[in-house]
């Protein structure tokens, strides 16, 4: 057992060598050409299933928030608007962008929109779906050896195996989901702000997404902090993003996205 715990922490060691663009540590096991290959068939696959909208006004609407965020960022950024009533975004891996017509009626000006569309590209940006297999690779790996060693076959050895991995869901994986969540934010945030579009817009659109209701499970048991949560944090960082709006203003960003 100990032989295998140390051949484990060696590997994760090796691959833990990484910082998100926020300074974190964290752990990649996954080739970055092949998350972008998978994000590359996931995003055609959504493109299969879904409606796509197109509306040309809507359309040049949300490629101009995408275009103003996605300037200094470099690489093809593509985006591809949905017809649904979710009020939502993604980003995947490889510059792909999904954004659902819902969201418009939530997020209510171009300010908003690069708010829900730059945290989307934070995950992009700080790796997170490379970590969140990472994370989810060195769990079951910590799993399979806990569970040669022990007695599987008991009642009490399945109970224990199962206690092990709830604890593991809830006490390693879903934390670092709203880590991730709150970081991506941040990213977010300082992403719009650089880009020229005003932060505190960013604090408005969590009100929004207070205001339109619907039920949400406890903090501790969701992937997502909640909205109080998320409004404190910007909060608590919006100096230094009004700081990099106003840089951004003076240079001449100034975007003029329209509906």
């Amino acid at each position: 057992m100990t032989g295998k715990f140390l051949t484990l922490l060696v590997i994760l060691f090796l691959f833990g060598c990484a910082s998100s663009p926020t300074g974190r540590s964290q752990l990649l096991m996954m080739p970055e050409d092949q998350l972008a290959q998978m994000g590359l068939q996931a995003f055609e696959q959504i493109k299969q299933k879904e409606q796509v909208e197109n509306d040309p006004a809507i359309n040049a609407y949300v490629q101009c928030v995408v275009s103003e965020l996605t300037r200094d960022l470099g690489g093809k950024w593509e985006v591809v608007v949905f017809r649904s009533e979710q009020a939502n975004a993604f980003a995947l891996p490889g510059g792909k962008i999904g954004v659902y017509t819902g969201l418009l009626k939530v997020a209510r000006s171009q300010h908003q929109l690069a708010a829900v569309i730059g945290h989307e590209i934070g995950h992009v940006l700080a790796r997170h779906s490379n970590e969140r297999v990472s994370q989810e690779m060195a769990t079951k790996q910590v799993l399979s050896v806990v569970q040669a060693v022990a007695l599987p076959n008991s009642a009490t050895g399945q109970l224990a195996m199962a206690a092990l991995g709830l604890g593991a869901q809830y006490g390693v994986l879903m934390p670092f989901s709203r880590i991730q969540e709150s970081e991506a934010d941040i990213i977010g945030l300082d992403l719009m702000a650089k880009a020229g579009f005003d932060p505190r817009e960013a604090v408005k659109l969590w009100y929004n997404m207070q205001s339109a209701g619907g039920a949400s499970p406890p903090e501790w048991l969701s992937t997502h902090p909640s909205h109080a949560s998320r409004i404190q944090e910007l909060q608590a960082h919006m100096p230094e993003a009004l700081s990099l709006y106003e840089a951004a203003r003076a240079r001449g960003r100034n975007p003029r996205c329209k509906l």
